[in-house]
């Protein structure tokens, strides 16, 4: 099985047993079955793994999941560039595609390998990124290339996140601290969240 079909299954699995009851249930979320075509689609080229409904009101999601390693994390991460794929149109990853209303990043208690025994999240956070991509446009969250391994507050009022690489070489990414969203916009830009704050 390949990295790739691996972290497929990791991430479906966390999903459908742990995300969808433990989560989007308590904040009354349905998932919206759509055409197999059509969520390809939306997942390569807006970054949409899912689509919700409350009441009558569609919101779109991108999700992440991690291991039980990643539990002293304050971050969430959005993958920035994949330089070295051969083809070309794909050098820019899910930082120049996104299109989701929101990103469910989750830290679950157990290992990737073991992620069947998982039986919950320890933290997990629902932010908002139509906010985030405002401040992104604005400068106020912004990417910098400067070496570090943390994004820290700049300014008093603006976030520098830095660009990490992926120690196989296949992409980079780039982390932003849920904390300093809270304190620096306000509990808005994070609707729902266990563990990081």
């Amino acid at each position: 099985m390949s990295k790739y079909q691996e972290d497929r299954s990791f991430s479906d699995y966390i999903h459908k047993h742990l995300a969808v009851p433990l989560i989007y249930k308590s904040m009354q979320w349905t998932e919206v079955q759509l055409r197999k075509d059509y969520a390809k689609f939306i997942d390569m080229m807006d970054g949409i793994d899912y689509v919700f409904r409350n009441k009558d009101y569609i919101m779109s999601v991108q999700e992440r999941f991690r291991e039980v390693q990643y539990r002293d994390f304050s971050d969430f991460t959005i993958r920035y560039r994949r330089d070295t794929n051969k083809i070309e149109e794909r050098h820019e990853s899910e930082y120049y595609k996104m299109k989701a209303h929101y990103f469910t990043y989750g830290i679950i208690d157990s290992s990737k390998l073991e992620y069947k025994n998982a039986k919950g999240f320890i933290k997990y956070a629902i932010i908002d990124l139509k906010k985030v991509y405002e401040k992104l446009d604005s400068n106020a969250i912004f990417i910098s290339d400067n070496g570090k391994n943390k994004c820290e507050i700049v300014d008093d009022n603006r976030i520098e996140c830095p660009v990490l690489y992926n120690s196989d070489g296949s992409s980079s990414f780039f982390p932003i601290d849920i904390s300093y969203l809270v304190q620096l916009w306000g509990s808005d830009m994070v609707i729902a969240q266990k563990g990081f704050l």
